[in-house]
């Protein structure tokens, strides 16, 4: 967390900053997930409080403005998560087990906007994923593994602007979902598209299982040239057995 502060004040990283202007764009990628998501062994007041939380963070990188050459930092804008800011308690991952602490739930914004950032031009310099696969994949909307953990304030989520062109990120909650999207100043005429590779599901010799995967974003030019880049690997202990119902 010290080595997290030094590199916020001392590096020559110039960091991303809100606005109060919207930007006059296009849009490059939208994205939505659920609020409320019942899960096993898993308190309802947990997803409740998840809300508050997801609200308060939002409210800090909203309309957040990436300009040629800056990083977005999901925790240098929000800060940390703590009661006396009015995050609650909510759901939080401890060595492979669901456990409850303050801000907890905010792992759902890093999921969306990397699967947002992995949709555009922008490149990821910083993400990481929990080493443990705790819940099954009912009704799960993108592949395994294709988000980021977040915890304050050393496990961040950071995208460098390595273009020419201008970018906003949008962030908004309504009744059931939390919506992103990112904007661009400029048209970018190349379609980005993000395919899971490899996945694999494994017993090893002490009994459990574990998944493995990679996730390639896929750029498409207009011409139809095509070029691929892996993004991220993946390889989980997985809590549950696989082939149950």
């Amino acid at each position: 967390m010290l080595k997290r502060q030094v590199d916020w004040a001392l590096s020559d990283k110039q960091f991303a900053k809100p606005s109060p202007k919207l930007l006059e764009g296009h849009q490059v990628f939208a994205h939505k997930s659920m609020i409320l998501r019942p899960l096993k062994d898993v308190d309802m007041y947990l997803q409740e409080n998840k809300r508050t939380n997801l609200q308060l963070a939002c409210a800090k990188l909203n309309q957040t403005v990436i300009h040629p050459g800056e990083t977005f930092s999901v925790w240098k804008l929000v800060g940390k998560p703590s009661a006396s800011k009015g995050y609650l308690e909510g759901l939080i991952l401890n060595q492979g087990k669901i456990d409850k602490g303050i801000g907890g739930g905010l792992c759902q914004l890093g999921n969306l906007l990397f699967w947002i950032f992995a949709h555009s031009p922008l490149t990821v310099t910083e993400r990481y994923r929990h080493g443990f696969d705790v819940f099954p994949d009912v009704n799960r909307k993108v592949p395994f593994g294709a988000g980021a953990t977040l915890s304050y304030n050393y496990i961040d989520l950071q995208v460098k602007n390595e273009t020419d062109n201008t970018f906003q990120v949008l962030l908004w909650l309504d009744d059931t979902h939390l919506h992103g999207k990112l904007i661009a100043k400029d048209h970018i005429e190349a379609t980005y598209v993000l395919e899971e590779r490899n996945h694999l599901m494994q017993q090893q010799l002490w009994g459990g299982y574990s998944r493995h995967n990679q996730i390639v974003q896929v750029m498409t030019t207009p011409d139809g040239t095509m070029e691929e880049s892996l993004l991220v690997e993946n390889h989980a202990i997985m809590m549950y057995n696989p082939f149950l119902e």
